[in-house]
């Protein structure tokens, strides 16, 4: 039988920060309801309105203090991409804080027959106030005519170099009551909101819109280079194979 939660989901919010924050984590409540509500029936989450949910976003410190340690530890285990490895890694684990409790947990690489993603990331984020999503519909004076053009999330402390790796959600708390944060509109102005949608468009490569804004933090030149290296390529970067010879690690 589904509870409701008064002062729940603070309790769970702070057993999940104190399990995922010392690795690089973030993580930002929502109730499934705001999310429901912004998207087409395909993109709903099969819950409750009330039901409780967190998005777990990795900030720039995850690559130092879950993926290398992870790498480490796990070398002869790693058998799919390491990041993704290492996040449900770490995400299943939190299972394990919460043995009373239903927790489903779905991750951002995840799909569906139909092969739609499982879950929005960026409507995610932006409904639990992590990061606001930009979209071409927050610019007043639309300069792209007929071009598809997709938006992005900026986070008010990391700008562009963070990542949403997944959702956790408590099917048995229901949190009626929870009240729903803005995002920081840390692009607020109509030239800045065309200037990111241009470089993430058109440009993504070279990382600009990422530092749209001043940001506190950003990933290291050797997480950089990580994450611009073609996937098939990463595990010698990791010294996962035996081509490699030295690990990045050493």
């Amino acid at each position: 039988m589904p509870r409701a939660a008064g002062g729940m989901e603070g309790r769970v919010a702070e057993r999940l920060r104190s399990a995922l924050g010392p690795f690089g984590f973030e993580v930002h409540a929502f109730k499934v309801g705001w999310y429901n509500a912004i998207l087409q029936p395909a993109f709903h989450l099969p819950y409750p309105d009330d039901t409780l949910a967190f998005v777990v976003l990795s900030t720039p410190a995850m690559f130092d203090k879950a993926l290398k340690p992870f790498v480490n530890k796990e070398q002869l285990k790693i058998i799919r991409d390491p990041v993704d490895q290492c996040v449900s890694h770490h995400l299943s684990r939190v299972k394990e804080k919460f043995p009373d409790q239903k927790v489903d947990v779905i991750f951002d690489y995840e799909i569906l027959p139909s092969r739609k993603p499982k879950f929005l990331a960026q409507t995610a984020a932006h409904v639990a106030g992590a990061a606001y999503y930009y979209q071409r519909k927050d610019v007043k004076l639309d300069p792209w005519g007929k071009k598809k053009i997709y938006g992005v999330c900026i986070h008010p402390k990391y700008g562009g170099w963070f990542a949403i790796r997944g959702l956790l959600l408590f099917p048995d708390i229901q949190v009626r009551f929870l009240e729903q944060p803005a995002p920081v509109d840390c692009v607020s102005t109509e030239e800045k909101r065309i200037e990111l949608l241009e470089q993430f468009n058109f440009h993504w490569q070279d990382g600009c819109y990422r530092d749209i804004i001043e940001v506190k933090e950003r990933y290291s030149e050797e997480q950089k280079a990580y994450f611009a290296t073609p996937p098939a390529e990463r595990f010698r970067l990791l010294g996962l194979t035996q081509e490699a010879q030295r690990s990045t690690f050493h």
